[in-house]
């Protein structure tokens, strides 16, 4: 299997050793990756903020990189669904749709492709709190909805449960929007500033001293929170922490 690396824009600008954890843990588990080096944006800040017709020369890009790709991997929830619902190409329709249908979350890919149950060189002696993005868990999947009468079931929270040493902290609202929401953040600040202190100090109460999640752009929301109230909790990717030890 042939699996592309896709690292979000603000991912590689912002967060690069999110990136390298991402492929120091596929490669880890026998992944053969290759790292198309055009790739850019996948189009979603356009699309999200109604101009989904400037997003096509981000479509036309992320087709011709990863064409040669059986499936691509990424480490955003809300990138890759992104992809999954509205990459497009009036030109290649049938390898937009095959793209579409084999582009994986990275703990999807890890829990329902490559069925991961032991991560033997993953250590983590911390007590961390899971932040449950919202395209993850109600677009992907990732996790049971509290609002549901359902089974309840996390693909993170599985993996994190294979990690020596780490004691993941109960939360009083484990899938609460963190605020971020893209351009949210900026139209709404105050709303959105509070939205992401509710969701630090739940992590805070319960003794976390790593929050993690899938992510990025999230953990990016309470970063900011946290820096702020000048505090020593730090967020980290879960590729970061699965890799840890390694």
């Amino acid at each position: 299997m042939n699996v592309g690396l896709f690292i979000p824009c603000y991912v590689d600008q912002f967060y690069p050793n999110v990136g390298i954890a991402t492929l120091r843990l596929l490669e880890s588990l026998g992944v053969k990756v290759v790292f198309p080096m055009e790739q850019t944006c996948c189009g979603q800040p356009m699309a999200n903020s109604g101009f989904q017709s400037l997003s096509a020369g981000c479509d036309k890009n992320f087709i011709r990189n990863f064409a040669d790709c059986d499936v691509v991997v990424g480490p955003s929830g809300s990138c890759v669904l992104h992809l999954k619902e509205h990459l497009h190409s009036d030109e290649q329709p049938a390898e937009a749709t095959r793209l579409r249908n084999n582009v994986y979350e990275l703990c999807e890919f890890l829990t329902d492709v490559l069925k991961v149950e032991e991560l033997p060189k993953a250590r983590f002696p911390h007590r961390v709190g899971l932040h449950t993005s919202c395209h993850g868990q109600r677009g992907l999947k990732l996790s049971s909805m509290s609002e549901l009468v359902a089974p309840k079931f996390s693909k993170p929270e599985h993996l994190l449960n294979l990690v020596d040493g780490l004691d993941l902290v109960p939360l009083s609202q484990p899938d609460e929007c963190c605020g971020f929401g893209g351009t949210f953040c900026v139209f709404e600040e105050a709303l959105s500033s509070k939205m992401g202190k509710d969701r630090v100090d739940d992590h805070l109460r319960h003794g976390a001293e790593v929050i993690t999640g899938g992510d990025m752009s999230c953990l990016m929301q309470l970063e900011g929170v946290l820096r702020r109230q000048k505090s020593p909790v730090r967020v980290m990717h879960i590729a970061e922490i699965l890799t840890s030890g390694n």
